[in-house]
Parts: C-alpha cells; structure tokens; sequence
C-alpha cells in the first residue's frame, strides 16, 4: 500500500457521490474529481442531506451526518493525488474514456499507488496495457446505493499482485462493505454476468412482441418476491448505460446474437434513458425501490 492516506474517486456522478458517501462515512478521506463544477456541486448536496438522512434513520453510523467534513471536491486530478493510496474512477462506461483516462493516471500517481475501475462489466485487464504497474490495477465493482447493497466484487486485472487484493479486501470490510474476490477474469464479473443472461433475453422477449414490460417485471417480482423488475432495473442504471454495456458484449464475443435489440438502440436515440431523463420503460416519477407494495400499479 502507497504511504498516502487518501482515496480519489475520479467522477462525481451517481456511482462516485455514492462511493464517496460510504468511504467518507467510515472515515477515508475522500478526493472527489469532476471538471464540471455543477456536478461537484449536485455530488456537495448530495453527499450533506443523504448523509444527515442515513445517519437520522440508522441506515449508516452516525458519522454519516458529517461525512462531508472528510471530502474535498476538485476539478482536476492532476497534482491533487500524491497522499492517496487508491484511486478508483466511476466515469461512463466507455472503454476509451477509461483507457484514456488510466494513461493519464497512471502518469500523474505514486508508483505504490492502486489504480481500480468501477465499470460493471468491463474488466480490468483491458486497460493494463496503458499502465505503468498493471500489478496494482483491479476491479471494485460497486452496487447503487452500498448502505443498501454492501456487496463489492474485487477482480484482478491478470497481473494484479494478490497483496494488493487483500489490502483492499480489508479496507471494505472496515468501510462497512462485504467484498467478493472473483477467482480469474470474467466480463461482467460474478452478479453482472447472470444479471446481464436475465437482461438479454428480456429485452428479446419484449422486442419480439411476446410481452410487455410492465407484464415481464410483474411476474419477476411475484415470483422471486422481489420489489423491482429487469425493466424497472434498467431504468435505473440508465439505458444508455445498459447499451454501451451489450456493445462491449457483443463486441468482445463476436457473436451477432449478442448485438443490443433495434428496440433499445431507438430508445437511446430518442433520449429515453429511464430515471435521469424521466422516461424509458416506464415514465417518472414511476417506480420506486423502496416502496412496499407493487410498484407498477397506477
């Protein structure tokens, strides 16, 4: 581990606010990066009035209400990352706006320092080749919202030393996580690689006109009893998201069975991208993951 005691999380979008919020809440100094100052500022509000809610409901500690005080927000990494031990990214998942970016990174870091990726299915390994010690690269793979869903996939990327796996294991466990370390390489790791089998043969079945969404995810729901379906969980992750994930798919099988349905493609086009645009499978407000009853029903 570098001698530095902070972590960077480069992206203050959903996933990097939220990462930010748990580490924080548990103590690490967090270095939050974004050049665009009104998503540093929508992450600051976030990161204050969620923090106070958790703490107020016991869903975190109560260190949580002051999680803030632990953070600095900046838009730029570069001279900002000497005292940090890790660096983690949550940018868009696009392959070559993360390699770029590692390159960069990998330039502007201590030698001793981690470089991991968040990307929720691409694996690690694709992006060794732009940097200097491929040994400390990995994935951490975190879920929406970790309070509520503590699970983190750890994944070497083929080079990674099995240390490096271990100090961050321990980390999470201390940041109130509980970490899985996948044994190889595997796109789409453990939860996205059964996860996506459910998403590919949804949108199939929607797309051929065998049923509706609302129809699918109301039967998933009644059956497993769980409160949200695989339409409502794409809205949420953002359809443009789940596209540039079946690309990479279908990109690295070859296969033209694992190219993303016409159907999803339009909807990205025309800006239906679920939650964050207010429309997608279904319109918002809409769903909610924490409401008690079924969630669909007008």
């Amino acid at each position: 581990m570098s001698s530095g005691t902070s972590v960077a999380l480069i992206g203050a979008g959903s996933m990097g606010r939220q990462i930010s919020l748990q580490l924080a809440a548990h103590g690490s100094h967090v270095i939050l990066v974004d050049p665009d100052e009104s998503a540093r500022d929508r992450a600051r509000t976030y990161i204050r009035d969620t923090g106070r809610a958790l703490a107020d409901t016991g869903v975190l500690n109560r260190a949580a209400e002051t999680a803030i005080d632990n953070m600095r927000f900046v838009d730029r990494y570069e001279g900002q990352l000497s005292d940090c031990w890790l660096v983690l990214e949550a940018v868009p998942e696009r392959m070559e706006l993360k390699r770029e970016l590692f390159a960069r990174l990998s330039d502007e870091v201590d030698e001793q320092t981690i470089l991991a990726t968040n990307s929720s299915s691409f694996r690690s390994g694709l992006l060794a080749d732009v940097t200097s010690h491929p040994e400390r690269l990995m994935n951490i793979h975190f879920l929406n919202h970790p309070w509520m869903r503590p699970a983190v996939e750890l994944m070497t990327s083929g080079f990674t030393d099995e240390a490096h796996l271990g100090s961050v294991y321990s980390f999470l466990r201390q940041s109130g996580l509980y970490p899985v370390i996948v044994q190889g390489e595997s796109t789409g790791f453990l939860f996205n690689r059964i996860w996506r089998a459910v998403k590919k043969e949804s949108l199939k079945v929607v797309a051929a006109g065998h049923g509706t969404a609302e129809d699918i995810d109301r039967f998933w729901c009644m059956s497993t009893g769980l409160k949200m379906g695989p339409f409502a969980m794409m809205d949420r992750v953002g359809l443009d998201v789940v596209l540039d994930i079946e690309r990479h798919y279908a990109s690295e099988s070859g296969d033209p069975n694992d190219k993303p349905p016409e159907m999803l493609e339009e909807m990205v086009a025309r800006g239906e991208l679920g939650v964050k645009s207010g429309r997608g499978f279904y319109q918002y407000p809409g769903p909610s993951f924490e409401h008690p009853d079924w969630p669909y029903d007008k």
